[in-house]
């Protein structure tokens, strides 16, 4: 149990997505971002599962415990995971689990939380190339509405290829053109 360390680490993530928010004009999600990591169901099983600031103490958790309640209750109330936007389709004859369209704002935090998510835990060893390396080995790359992976991974290859400056110039940008696409 380590809430002081759990706390810093979250504490530190949100600070960071908060700054890179705010340098691409998305104020309030600055702001708002992960405060359920604050309520006691997530909190108290990060500071149970703290793993040093190094990886996920939902990760830690589930392979306690085989799923991890902080995560459940985390993905279903921020909508900067792809996974608040999972629903059954209408369109298909068997039920399954579809990625719906993400508004814009949202893809542009989740894309910003996996880039801070990955300053955090890699610390020294993070890369701009790492960002997307992780995607590819993730499960959102499947279930994500194809219009959101596409503009996702456009982020993504960015950030690689071009470097932050440049991807935060054009995110910026884009979203000033598109204002009304995502509000």
């Amino acid at each position: 149990m380590n809430p002081i360390g759990h706390f810093k680490t979250i504490t530190y993530h949100k600070y960071m997505v908060a700054k890179m928010c705010f340098r691409v004009g998305l104020y309030k999600q600055g702001l708002l971002h992960d405060l359920s990591k604050y309520s006691p169901t997530e909190f108290l099983m990060g500071a149970r599962y703290y793993a040093g600031g190094k990886r996920s103490p939902n990760n830690v958790e589930r392979e306690k415990r085989d799923y991890s309640a902080a995560w459940l209750h985390h993905k279903g109330r921020n909508k900067h995971h792809f996974e608040y936007w999972l629903d059954y389709s209408l369109e298909r004859k068997e039920k399954t689990l579809v990625g719906m369209k993400i508004p814009k704002k949202y893809m542009v935090e989740m894309f910003i939380d996996r880039v801070c998510a990955g300053k955090v835990y890699n610390g020294d060893k993070f890369t701009n190339e790492g960002v997307y390396q992780y995607y590819k080995n993730g499960i959102g790359c499947y279930l994500l509405h194809p219009e959101s992976r596409k503009y996702l991974e456009r982020l993504m290859k960015m950030y690689a290829v071009k470097g932050e400056e440049y991807t935060i110039r054009y995110i910026r940008k884009d979203l000033k053109e598109n204002i009304s696409k995502y509000d």
